[in-house]
């Protein structure tokens, strides 16, 4: 029998349509006669549908259309309820559209790459590929997975960290430790936003202020970092778990102005490619032997320290001046899921594929090995317990 893979792709994020390029893209490299795939889309509303109309990216063009031709599903939160039920169900019969065997998410940005999905795919118990909910959550937050990598000795660019309320509260005071500590030019970042959403450079006080009150607009955390002004781009992909891993080749994303935009992303490149796969870019980066392996390393690192899991894809900047190599972010799915990457380094995107299913049910097995109850009930102990103290006999 064919293993049945899940794809999760969609949501309610501001990354929404990369997703379901990343998704298609990802669901026609598998291989149909080893697996069955069932499309699962979200809205943007959040609400979850499957059906065959959800494999033609064409069919995105007109989303009122699209979603009148599938059919509305969701999974029950409960441990080992694999199954994909019907919004609307009968009178009789189960209402099983889909027993699911592996899920796959291919959820860029808030509420699928920052470990609310995953989390709610370890309540099911179902194996899934990709990181968990703590290294999702630690991956898409800038200002965590910068503390954590400072913490481990990798290198990271100076930074100040605060919420939007701080920002409202203490304005003057913010402004005048991020000139004092960082100086300008500065990149001002959403803490929890990918693709380059909210992000802008600053080179001095009221242009600063534009830019924290752009990002404010879509999140509650915000990052202000040192600008390495002349710089260079690397990304690196890393495959497998925190244990054992492997890095890919390395690519020089091209970009139009001075920071790497949303169109630079996904609009320019390749006359009919989409997604990261549409980027300009030089694979393989055009870097000497060690500075390739140094950047291969803190890729590795990274992916390592903070228990990643699947593929992932970790951007690094070069200083030109001092050719200094600080990791900027880590991206737990990437767009296209770095395939690209992963096929100049001699894994196709079928064999890619292959490895997350492979990933997802090892995961699953060692988990398995490990306890997760403590084999004693405190209600049946003599005397009984009443507010964490013994009760009176």
């Amino acid at each position: 029998m064919k293993t049945t893979i899940g794809v999760f792709f969609g949501g309610r994020s501001t990354e929404h349509e990369i997703s379901v390029i990343s998704a298609s893209q990802a669901m026609h490299a598998i291989n149909a006669a080893k697996y069955d795939v069932v499309p699962i889309y979200i809205s943007k509303q959040g609400k979850w549908y499957t059906g065959e109309a959800l494999l033609d990216i064409k069919n995105y063009r007109n989303t009122a259309d699209l979603l009148g031709k599938v059919e509305e599903v969701y999974m029950e939160p409960t441990f080992g309820d694999y199954n994909l039920y019907k919004k609307k169900r009968g009178l009789f019969g189960s209402g099983v559209v889909k027993h699911l065997d592996v899920a796959i998410p291919v959820l860029h940005g808030s509420n699928g790459e920052d470990g609310t999905f995953e989390g709610l795919l370890e309540t099911i118990g179902i194996p899934y590929a990709g990181c968990n909910t703590l290294s999702s959550a630690n991956g898409m937050d800038k200002i965590t997975m910068k503390m954590i990598l400072k913490s481990c000795g990798i290198p990271v660019v100076d930074y100040v960290w605060f919420t939007d309320k701080e920002w409202f509260a203490r304005r003057d005071e913010l402004i005048d430790r991020i000139e004092k500590e960082i100086g300008y030019p500065v990149i001002v970042k959403p803490a929890n936003l990918g693709s380059s959403v909210g992000i802008g450079r600053a080179c001095n006080r009221e242009e600063l202020i534009e830019k924290i009150d752009g990002a404010e607009v879509y999140t509650t955390r915000i990052i202000v970092e040192d600008m390495v002004e002349d710089l260079q781009e690397i990304n690196c992909s890393v495959l497998g778990d925190c244990d054992e891993n492997q890095a890919s080749v390395l690519e020089e994303p091209i970009k139009s102005g001075e920071i790497l935009s949303y169109e630079d992303k996904y609009v320019g490149g390749t006359k009919g490619a989409k997604g990261m796969q549409a980027a300009q870019k030089r694979i393989p980066a055009d870097l000497p032997k060690a500075e390739t392996e140094r950047i291969q390393f803190l890729a590795r690192e990274t992916f390592r320290v903070l228990s990643c899991h699947g593929v992932s894809r970790v951007d690094m900047i070069i200083d030109r001046k001092t050719r200094d190599i600080y990791v900027n972010e880590i991206n737990t799915i990437p767009g296209s899921l770095s395939f690209y990457l992963w096929e100049a380094t001699g894994i196709s995107f079928e064999q890619l594929m292959d490895r997350l299913v492979e990933l997802a049910i090892k995961r699953k097995r060692e988990q398995g090995m490990k306890t997760v109850s403590y084999d004693h009930n405190i209600f049946n102990l003599s005397g009984g317990i009443k507010g964490g103290v013994k009760a009176k006999q």
